[in-house]
């Protein structure tokens, strides 16, 4: 047996009573076994974290991001969605390469980990997803992924990113035989079709069909841009949410990202079947989408996680400013009170969590759950002096005040050094990619 203790902070459960505690933290075998008062251990093989002056709870859950994008931050600034991604960001994923994809990823979860995000929903590109997988293995973190499916006959997409039906299908089905449930079930698969425009009605039946089947969850983007909400309508004769309805692709078992232009229709399907939308407010604000409306999908009975989408459109991958943007952006509009502390740092965990099926595993701190678990050190300055926990996570903490993170059961950031990647060597590898490609 193998345990870890973080000691002597003050905890924030996210469990369903809110409840905030004094004291210790523990898990064996990456289980928790305790949370809260006084920890012995029970046998000689523990190590003990010094959580003094930390708040610990579970780690942040990112329901949206692109690791395979990371390269090509600060490369496409200032655009809007669809000039964004024909112009740079399909270009740039149709020239990835195995070396590449794996330099990225690296990146992204060296970024992720340090920041206090132990859990992703990730869209990869086309090609070269075990190369994320692989990076995402290594790193320790937890990680449902898919590659990105772009099986539609459309010109402004590059060669490097087109695809059969049937080749799609087939790539993600050697995916899933390979990596779903890998690393002890920390790693997992997702049908991952782009969005509407880029996969055909086929491809679209048969995720719908074939992710029931295999027990696999769906990530795809939706209604992001008014110009992508009119070629939806112009292609299909209705809004994008009933078209992955209709398709059979919508359930509690879908995530998607974005769903900002939505109709009253749309925003009751999404609550009947139960799926997730994942407000991602640092990309949607950078590309002048607008402002997913959150706090009425919440009234609606739709569930909602928050994402940093990818570094090309946010710069960065820090949760922490998501958290803190969604506590904000919507108070002009529906009135102080709206999103509340506890309520956005609840998204920023139990959302995520339910978005990738793994309640009942992660997002709070609650004995026989798995330890995922970050302690965020709230001694300095722009954290104090110390009032509610909740307002210090919400609206005060920073990814750099994360000072461990353990995955699993396993310390994979200790005293703020990345223990699993060695981060001279993901910068050089990062930075040789991306001067090879953009050259």
């Amino acid at each position: 047996m193998s345990e870890v203790i973080f000691r002597g902070g003050t905890v924030l459960t996210i469990d369903p009573q809110h409840r905030v505690l004094a004291g210790d933290v523990a898990s064996v075998d990456g289980v928790l076994v305790h949370v809260g008062g006084d920890y012995t251990p029970q046998t000689g093989d523990y190590q003990v974290v010094d959580c003094a002056g930390c708040v610990v709870m579970p780690g942040l859950v990112q329901a949206h991001v692109h690791t395979c994008q990371t390269l090509a931050r600060g490369r496409a600034d200032d655009m809007e969605l669809l000039d964004w991604l024909r112009t740079v960001i399909w270009p740039y994923e149709g020239k990835l390469d195995e070396a590449a994809a794996r330099a990225s990823g690296e990146l992204a979860c060296a970024e992720l980990l340090l920041g206090g995000t132990t859990a992703i929903l990730d869209m990869g590109t086309v090609h070269h997803t075990d190369m994320i997988f692989d990076a995402a293995e290594r790193a320790g973190i937890r990680a449902t992924i898919g590659k990105a499916m772009m099986d539609y006959d459309d010109p402004q997409i590059p060669p490097g990113l087109r695809e059969s039906t049937q080749g799609s299908l087939a790539a993600s089905a050697k995916l899933i035989s390979r990596w779903h449930g890998a690393a002890g079930g920390r790693l997992r698969y997702a049908y991952a079709p782009r969005f509407v425009l880029s996969c055909t009605d086929e491809l679209l039946r048969e995720v719908g069909a074939q992710a029931k089947i295999r027990g696999v969850r769906i990530h795809t983007h939706a209604s992001e841009n008014h110009g992508e909400v009119a070629l939806v309508r112009q292609r299909f004769g209705k809004d994008n949410i009933q078209v992955l309805d209709e398709l059979g692709l919508l359930g509690d078992h879908t995530c998607i990202a974005h769903c900002i232009h939505l109709s009253d229709t749309e925003k009751r399907l999404l609550a009947t079947r139960g799926a997730h939308v994942c407000h991602c407010p640092s990309s949607n604000l950078k590309l002048a989408s607008g402002i997913c409306p959150v706090p009425e999908l919440i009234a609606a009975g739709v569930a909602v996680a928050l994402g940093a989408d990818g570094a090309p459109c946010n710069n960065n991958l820090d949760g922490f400013v998501e958290l803190r943007l969604a506590a904000l952006l919507h108070k002009h509009r529906f009135g102080p009170r709206a999103l509340p502390a506890p309520e956005v740092v609840r998204l920023a965990t139990m959302g995520g969590a339910a978005a990738l099926g793994l309640a009942d595993q992660i997002g709070s701190l609650e004995v026989g759950k798995r330890a995922d678990v970050i302690a965020i050190d709230v001694t300095a300055l722009h954290t104090v002096p110390a009032g509610s926990p909740w307002s210090m996570i919400a609206y005060a903490a920073k990814a750099c005040d994360v000072r461990h993170v353990a995955v699993d059961g396993a310390m994979v950031v200790r005293d703020r050094r990345l223990l699993t990647l060695e981060i001279d060597r993901v910068r050089d590898h990062a930075r040789t990619a991306a001067h090879r490609l953009f050259s």
